[in-house]
């Protein structure tokens, strides 16, 4: 019985000691209170529970960013991963978690010291998020409400983070002048010193950034920071900056480090980019750096990246030969478009520094399909191969024409004894080996320059189009090589496995026994027939096709020399053509410009040269606008403000030629060309003579078209002066003068419509039946418009659109239309135009079915800004 009672007893007091347990625990809980025991609870829940867990999930993120990120060792690496929207909402669920845990820890442990660490944290997941409008406010908020240095510290830091993605660089640039001025940790400081880097590299201000990393260097001891990393950014910055040996001190630091495979590859290989060649025993050195990178199996995936590194270093030891070799064969080898894209610039920009423009357009072209859209300065590379594209034309044209004019009179039998010796002469003796054969062939041995590493006969092979022999029998030829073979993008690359196994079946053939009925010489017989045949249907052996073939040669020789002068500076080469240009086409209509040229480019090289040029030109053109610039310097900035005036009195004269105030008008244009001859004085002249007209003064009228047709045959108006020649010369036929001139009326604010014309076309009808409501529909769905076809004469069509209130707001939906034109992909491939017309000039234009008259007056009125 006493043991019962003693039990009782200590369950008793078991129970009251839970009790008071419960009770200190209870108490605790409240937020309010600043006690010890309150904190340290706190603290402990605040740390374990939703911070903890908040933060688990924001280093996932960060991880995943990290993971995410595809580094681009052809460029300086990326201090922090870039972040993008299309990750952001990746990692929706991950964040929107992270800013919960840590809203429960600030919300339930308000006295915690884990608050401001929960707040920065939830300002992460907002960067993350690319939220940054609540990032900053989150981060701004710790920085005015804290009580701890640290914690400030880390939220400015932050805060310089989220200025920088989001391109606010002057907030960020003050925020790391107010860090600068405090007292920081040893991690802070390392932390800020990234921070200015990564706002550096953002900027692409290399020298602030690679001073920030080198301070922040010594700092970096944790395996998160990947000093590795770090090290090799340095390195790459200092080699573009041109430090090299600092840049090879980084990179052995970074081998020190045992990076990741990747960065230990690329370290090692710009090592030996940077290293010290001052020695013979150095370059030696080097070479054998890269042998063993070749021959390290792990590196097989990069041999492509080591060939073009050895390429770029022998090139700069300044051996031609082995350099190009080592391109070429990365671009056999190429697995990675960006090295193969690398490597044709590579070869580009050398061929372009020896001024062997043809090699270098055709690297340059390659260069310019395989290189990632985003490659730094392809728009400048792409700039130079238009250039070298255009020049090459042209030299090709020059050459082809030239050899066809010869070619021409040649007589026949000479014509076919010629083919054949060039058939005879291309002829590759066949050699059949002992050995087993193999279902390959010898990529050296390749005609193909991208393939040939024999530099001397690369440039030594004559240029195609210099037999036009060669070119007339290529296609056939090809053909009967190669089969029939598409155009592509990246031909070539594409062309390495084509190539192969085309040029493998083809020597097959040809390794084979002929058999009797097909033997060699009756193969070069009809080949030699076909070059003939195909030959004589593009020699120039008529007068016309003489005068052809020479002007494209006067266009070349013109083209050459602006090429030469203007875009690749070679002035002497540039002499050259033009010299020969004035030489073989002593009236050539672009002769003032090239004596003018001529006196510039002698002016301090050869000035006897250079004043015959400038007398020539004053002699021969003294109206021509190079003689005048010649004379005043100032002529052309004259000429300018003088078209201002004209177009300004031409407006006003027009608008008096259609009021049939006909003295008054050609009173204003005497005027204008009082101003002097700009290159607004065409407007001026055909002004003039559509007064002439309208007196009636036929005879002079059909003499001054005639004249303003052969002053100005590439002038924009000369198709319309011809227009009204054809017609008034028609009616003088018809004798029915009558009909001569027909006035369209101005009137803004009358009625209008919206005019598309075209030649009659079922398809384009049925096509605008749809697109053109389609198009109301969308754009004007409050208004209502009517549309029809009208015929106009024997083979156009119009669609009439209306009306409008007036001529503006016709005339905005002919802007609205022109410019939604793209997207309307059933009207991409029809040909047409448009206008608009006021309801008057519509009767009158489909009363008369005269299209071209209102056009003229439309052009006249409707874009008299813009004669």
């Amino acid at each position: 019985m006493r043991f019962y009672l003693h039990i009782l007893l200590y369950l008793n007091r078991v129970n009251r000691l839970f009790i008071f347990f419960l009770a200190i625990l209870f108490f605790s809980c409240s937020s309010q209170k600043d006690a010890v025991l309150n904190r340290a609870f706190h603290n402990l829940a605040a740390h374990y529970n939703g911070y903890y867990y908040a933060k688990e999930e924001v280093t996932k993120v960060e991880k995943a960013y990290q993971k995410a990120l595809t580094d681009d060792y052809n460029k300086i690496l990326r201090l922090f991963p870039k972040l993008d929207s299309a990750q952001a909402k990746g990692f929706e669920k991950e964040l929107q978690e992270a800013i919960k845990m840590a809203s429960l820890a600030i919300q339930y442990h308000q006295n915690s010291k884990w608050v401001d660490d929960s707040y920065i944290l939830v300002g992460r997941a907002r960067l993350y998020q690319l939220d940054w409008g609540n990032a900053i406010q989150t981060f701004k908020f710790v920085n005015t409400k804290t009580k701890d240095p640290e914690a400030r510290h880390e939220a400015i830091i932050w805060l310089i983070r989220t200025f920088t993605e989001h391109k606010e660089y002057n907030n960020a640039r003050a925020a790391i002048d107010f860090l600068l001025k405090q007292k920081l940790s040893d991690t802070h400081y390392k932390m800020l010193l990234l921070e200015i880097a990564y706002l550096a590299q953002t900027e692409n201000n290399l020298d602030e950034m690679v001073r920030s990393l080198a301070i922040a260097a010594p700092m970096l001891k944790k395996k998160s920071d990947r000093p590795g990393r770090i090290y090799f950014i340095i390195g790459q910055v200092y080699q573009k900056l041109g430090f090299e040996s600092e840049a090879y001190n980084y990179y052995r630091k970074c081998l020190g480090t045992h990076p990741e495979y990747e960065v230990d590859f690329y370290a090692r290989l710009y090592q030996a980019q940077v290293a010290e060649i001052s020695k013979s025993k150095s370059i030696a050195s080097a070479r054998k750096s890269y042998n063993r990178l070749l021959k390290d199996a792990k590196n097989k995936d990069f041999q492509d990246k080591i060939y073009f590194e050895m390429g770029v270093f022998e090139l700069k030891q300044k051996n031609e030969k082995e350099g190009i070799a080592y391109l070429q064969q990365s671009i056999r080898l190429g697995n990675n478009a960006l090295v193969d894209g690398e490597a044709f610039l590579k070869l580009a920009e050398h061929y372009y520094q020896k001024r062997k423009y043809e090699n270098a357009q055709a690297y340059y072209d390659s260069a310019s399909k395989v290189l990632p859209k985003d490659y730094e300065n392809l728009a400048a590379i792409n700039k130079r191969k238009n250039i070298l594209d255009e020049f090459v034309k042209h030299l090709s044209t020059l050459r082809l024409q030239d050899s066809l004019l010869v070619l021409a009179k040649m007589d026949t039998a000479s014509l076919r004894k010629k083919i054949e010796a060039d058939i005879e002469k291309n002829k590759k003796p066949i050699v059949v080996s002992k050995k087993k054969k193999r279902n390959r062939i010898d990529i050296a041995a390749n005609d193909n320059p991208i393939f040939n590493t024999n530099e001397s006969e690369t440039e030594n092979t004559s240029w195609y189009f210099g037999s036009a022999t060669a070119v007339a029998g290529g296609q056939s030829e090809f053909i009967r090589v190669w089969g029939e073979f598409p155009l592509e993008d990246n031909w070539r690359r594409s062309q390495r496995s084509t190539t192969r196994t085309s040029i493998t079946n083809n020597t097959n053939e040809e390794l084979s026994t002929p058999t009797k009925e097909e033997t060699a010489p009756t193969v070069a017989i009809n080949k030699a027939d076909a070059t003939f045949k195909e030959l004589l249907t593009i020699l120039p052996t008529t007068t016309e096709k003489e005068a052809e073939a020479l002007k494209k040669i006067e266009d070349a020789l013109y083209n050459l020399g602006d090429l030469y002068y203007l875009q690749l500076n070679e002035t002497e080469n540039a002499l050259s053509e033009y010299e020969k240009l004035i030489q073989r086409f002593p009236q050539s209509n672009y002769e003032a410009e090239v004596l003018y040229r001529i006196t510039l480019i002698c002016k301090e090289t050869n000035k006897e040269k250079s004043d015959q040029a400038a007398q020539a030109l004053l002699n021969k053109h003294p109206e021509s606008a190079w003689a005048k610039l010649l004379l005043n310097p100032n002529y052309l900035t004259e000429a300018s403000k003088a078209a201002v005036k004209q177009k300004k009195i031409y407006e006003e004269a027009y608008q008096l030629w259609q009021s049939n105030q006909l003295d008054s008008a050609s009173l204003l244009v005497n005027q204008a060309h009082a101003l002097g001859k700009t290159n607004f004085s065409p407007y001026l002249d055909l002004l003039d003579i559509l007064i002439i007209g309208s007196k009636k003064e036929n005879e002079l009228y059909v003499k001054g078209l005639e004249k303003f047709i052969a002053d100005n045959p590439e002038h924009a108006l000369s198709a319309y002066a011809k227009t009204l020649l054809d017609k008034v010369k028609s009616l003088q036929k018809n004798q029915n003068p009558d009909n001569n001139a027909i006035i369209y009326k101005r009137n803004d604010g009358s009625l209008h419509h919206f005019v598309i014309y075209f030649k009659k076309d079922e398809n384009l009808e049925t096509s605008l039946k749809k697109a053109v409501p389609d198009f109301n529909t969308t754009y004007f769905s409050n208004q209502t418009f009517e549309s029809y076809f009208q015929s106009i004469g024997e083979d156009q069509s119009l669609l009439i659109v209306g009306t409008f209130d007036n001529k503006e707001k016709a005339a905005q939906y002919l802007n609205l239309f022109n410019d939604k034109l793209a997207a309307m992909s059933a009207l991409k491939r029809f040909n047409f135009s448009n206008f608009v017309i006021n309801a008057e000039n519509l009767l009158s234009l489909t009363r008369t079915q005269k299209l071209n008259e209102y056009l003229v007056f439309y052009t006249r009125y409707y874009q008299t800004e813009n004669p």
